[in-house]
C-alpha cells in the first residue's frame, strides 16, 4: 500500500508529482542496547507564541520538548541534552538551558530514561566582551553550568567552549582548564570535541589548527584523567581519524562517534554513539542496534542504510544549520505541533533543501503517519508561494 500524492518543487524551479511510500514497521527493544551504548542529542520545541527572534528571550513549549524525550527513550536510546542540537550558542539561553537540563533529568527519572546534560560556558558573552575573559573567567563558567547538571542527577558532558577557544594561548591553557573540571566532578564525564563545521569559533581546538597537534594534546589530557572520563564524543566528520583515535584510548573509556556522515560503520566498527541525527531517526537507529546486538547484519545495514542520505543532507554546509531540517522532520512526524524555532532558526535552510528532507525521510520509512505529513508539508509550500 502506498501513501498520498502531492506536487513537490525542484531546484530548478520545475515540479513533480511525488507518492509517499507505506509507513515502516520498526521494532522497539524491551530494554537497552547490549553491545553499544547510545544517545540522541535532541533538540527542543519553541513555543510558537513566543517571540522566537534572534535576540530574544527563548521560551519552550515544555510538553512537546519532555514528550519528545520520552520517544527517545521509548526506542531504548539514551538522551544528550543542552547539546547544540538543542540550539546552544544559537538562540537558547542559559536561563532557559537550566530549566531544560532540570526538567529532562526529572522527567528521565520519572521514567526510567537515562540522560546526559552539557556543560559550557555559553552564558560568558559573545562575542563583544569575550576578549577581557580569563582562563579563571571560564573555568567559573564551566563550573556553574556543572552544578546545574550534576545537581539535577544528569551525567555531565563537558562541553566545547567558544570562550575557551578564545582566551587559550596554547595548549597548557586547555589542560589547566579541563584539568580542573575533571577533579571535581561527582561522576565520570563525557569530553565534546566539537569540529568547526559545526561552529567555525571553535577552530584551533585544544591550541592548534593542526588535527594531529591537536589529538596529541587531548589524548594526553585523557590519559592523565582517564578515571574522570567515561568517554569522548568526537564531532569531526572524519572517519580514519576516529578510528585511529578510538584505538589510542585508554581502557574503558569510550568513543561516541558524533559522526552524522559514517555513523554506521563507525558503529559497526566498535564505536558507541552520541549524535544528532538519532533525533530524527531514533526508530531505524533502535532497530539497527537492535539487530547489531543480535549480530543480524543485515538487518543493521536495512535498518540503517536508507538513513544516511538524509543525514548528509541535513548536517550539509553549512553544517550548523542542521537544526533546521532536525525540527521540520519532527513536525512532518507529528512530535510537535509547529514549525517553529528559537531565534527564527526555521528559516535558516531552503524551501529545496526542506523538500529534500521530507523526501529522504519518507524513502528512509521515517515518517509514521503519511497523510499527515503529507498535509503538512502541503501546508509549509503553501506559505512558502508554492502550489502542492
Amino acid at each position: 500500500m502506498t501513501g498520498p500524492t502531492l506536487t513537490l518543487p525542484r531546484a530548478d524551479g520545475s515540479a513533480e508529482s511525488y507518492r509517499l511510500s507505506a509507513p515502516r514497521q520498526w521494532s522497539r527493544p524491551a530494554g537497552g542496547f547490549t553491545s553499544r551504548v547510545a544517545f540522541a542529542a535532541a533538540h527542543v520545541v519553541a513555543d510558537p507564541l513566543a517571540d522566537n527572534t534572534p535576540g530574544a528571550p527563548a521560551r519552550l513549549d515544555w510538553d512537546a520538548t519532555l514528550a519528545f524525550r520520552r520517544h527517545l527513550w521509548a526506542h531504548g536510546l539514551g538522551v544528550a541534552d543542552a547539546m547544540d542540537t538543542a540550539q546552544r550558542g544559537m538562540g537558547l539561553t542559559w536561563d532557559t538551558t537550566a530549566e531544560l537540563i532540570r526538567r529532562s533529568a526529572a522527567e528521565a527519572a520519572a521514567c526510567g530514561g537515562v540522560v546526559a546534560s552539557g556543560a559550557g560556558t555559553d552564558h560568558l558573552p559573545w562575542p563583544a566582551g569575550a576578549e577581557s575573559l580569563t582562563l579563571d573567567d571560564v573555568i567559573a563558567a564551566y563550573e556553574q553550568q556543572l552544578t546545574v547538571v550534576e545537581d539535577a542527577g544528569a551525567r555531565p558532558i563537558l562541553m566545547a567552549s567558544r570562550h575557551l577557544a578564545a582566551t587559550a594561548r596554547d595548549a597548557e591553557d586547555y589542560a589547566t582548564v579541563y584539568g580542573r573540571l575533571l577533579g571535581q566532578v561527582r561522576r565520570p564525564a563525557i569530553l565534546h570535541w566539537l569540529g568547526p563545521m559545526f561552529d567555525p569559533a571553535l577552530e584551533g581546538y585544544w591550541g592548534s589548527s593542526d588535527l594531529g597537534i591537536a589529538t596529541k594534546t587531548f589524548l594526553a589530557l585523557v590519559r592523565e584523567h582517564a578515571t574522570a572520563i567515561d568517554g569522548v564524543k568526537v564531532s569531526l566528520l572524519d572517519e580514519d581519524h576516529e578510528i585511529a583515535l578510538r584505538a589510542a584510548l585508554p581502557a574503558g573509556v569510550r568513543l561516541y562517534t558524533g559522526d552524522d556522515f559514517n555513523y554506521p560503520q563507525l558503529i559497526a566498527s566498535g564505536s558507541d554513539a552520541l549524535l544528532g541525527i538519532f533525533d530524527a531517526i531514533a526508530p531505524a537507529a533502535a532497530t539497527a542496534l537492535a539487530a547489531l546486538d543480535r549480530g543480524d547484519t543485515q538487518g543493521y545495514d536495512e535498518a540503517f542504510g536508507p538513513t544516511v542520505a538524509l543525514s548528509r543532507h541535513l548536517f550539509s554546509t553549512p553544517t550548523y544549520y542542521y537544526k533546521t531540517g532536525i525540527c521540520f522532520l519532527a513536525w512532518l512526524a507529528g512530535h510537535q505541533d509547529a514549525f517553529t524555532m528559537v531565534g527564527g532558526l526555521q528559516s535558516a535552510r531552503s524551501v529545496p533543501h526542506l523538500v529534500e528532507a521530507f523526501r529522504l525521510a519518507d524513502q528512509a520509512g521515517l515518517l509514521p503517519d503519511p497523510d499527515l505529513a503529507a498535509g503538512r508539508m502541503r501546508q509549509f509550500l503553501a506559505v512558502s508561494g508554492v502550489n502542492a
